[in-house]
Order: structure tokens, then sequence, then C-alpha cells
């Protein structure tokens, strides 16, 4: 078991365009927790600087640092790498500082079976519809239609994972949003009963695969 001083991991997942990253922005800086910056083999956008949105690596540089052990977790997601360094995290929790990991399904697995000795509280976000989700894509700086088209056909794969999180949430408002997950981390540090509702999650599923 973790020791009461150190800190915890907090992971937000999501299907890309449903917020997660704004959500962790929020989250680190009204709570100060720290994002865990994860490296990754894909181009820089336009307002991303390198070193605080992401490391931005090469192929080969990327794999070097698999080889070498170095990431808790890493996975490909639409053609790049992405990877979250372990020694950087686990300074921070043993210092008794909260991280917080924007990260997909893929990575969230890994990181829970690693059995790590700090509590893990895990999210998964969903977007209000399909047509939002599709909205936010094609408004961020993502040019091509192509791009936006592969998201799109990955959404169906990616909310088949939701059951595997402690809490799910519909973004359709980023302060109501943001404001439930603080909440059940509250509530989760407390060891209190906090829960979701299951069923209104399962027909939000249903409607957005339809």
């Amino acid at each position: 078991m973790s020791a009461e001083k150190d800190g915890i991991i907090v992971v937000l997942s999501s299907p890309s365009g449903a917020g997660k990253t704004t959500l962790v922005k929020k989250i680190s800086i009204e709570n100060n927790f720290k994002i865990s910056i994860s490296h990754t083999t894909r181009k820089p956008r336009t307002n991303e600087v390198n070193g605080k949105d992401y490391f931005f690596v090469n192929k080969e540089e990327f794999k070097n640092l698999v080889d070498k052990g170095e990431f808790l977790e890493h996975a490909k997601v639409f053609e790049n790498y992405y990877g979250s360094t372990k020694s950087k995290v686990i300074e921070r929790l043993k210092k008794g500082e909260n991280v917080i990991f924007d990260i997909d399904w893929q990575g969230t697995e890994q990181i829970k079976k690693k059995n790590l000795n700090y509590k893990l509280i895990t999210f998964f976000i969903l977007p209000p519809s399909k047509t939002e989700l599709f909205n936010r894509l094609k408004n961020r700086d993502m040019k091509d239609k192509n791009i936006v088209e592969e998201r799109m056909k990955q959404f169906n794969e990616d909310i088949n994972h939701w059951e595997n999180y402690d809490f799910v949430v519909i973004n359709d408002n980023i302060d109501r949003c943001y404001k439930e997950i603080i909440e059940f981390i509250n509530k989760k540090i407390e060891k209190s009963d906090h829960t979701f509702d299951k069923k209104n999650i399962q027909n939000h599923i249903v409607n957005l695969r339809g």
C-alpha cells in the first residue's frame, strides 16, 4: 500500500476530441496536479510546445526509450507512438505530488497491470453526441479531412473500454464535468462510497453508436 504522504495517480482517457486534454489542464491548474508529459512521435500541432505539451521525438528515439524500459506505459495510436516515462512520475509521487495522465485505454491498462504502490483513480470521458465530437475534431487544427474521419472510425473501438474505468462522465459542459471529476477524486481519497449512473452511461453509449 502507498504511504499516506505519497501522491496519487489520476488517469483521464477518452475518444479523440472528447475533451480530456482540456480537463487535464484545468485539473492541473486548479488543483496543483502535475501533468505527466508524454513522449510522442507525432508532429506538433500549431499551438503545441515541446517539453510542455509533449516531448516530440522521432521513432528511433522512441524505440530506444522502449528498449531501455523507460516507459511506464506506451502505445501506438493513429500510426504514432506515445509513452509516459516512469522515473519522473515515481519521483513526483514519492514527494507527495499528485500526477495526472492524459492517455488512451491501452496505456491505462498497462499502468493498472503494473500494480504500483500508489492510489490509482481512472476516468473515461464521453462526448455529449457523435455530432458534437465531429464538430470538435473538425474545429481543431485538423485541416485534413482524412484525419477527422480516421478518428471518427476509431471512436466505436475506444468507447468499448468505458467499463474498465472507475468513473465515467459525459463532457457536455466542461465546468460541470470538471466538478464531477474532482468530487469523485475527493470521495475516493476519503474512501467514501461514490459511484456513477451506469444505466445512464449505457443508454448514452447506445445513442453514441446510433
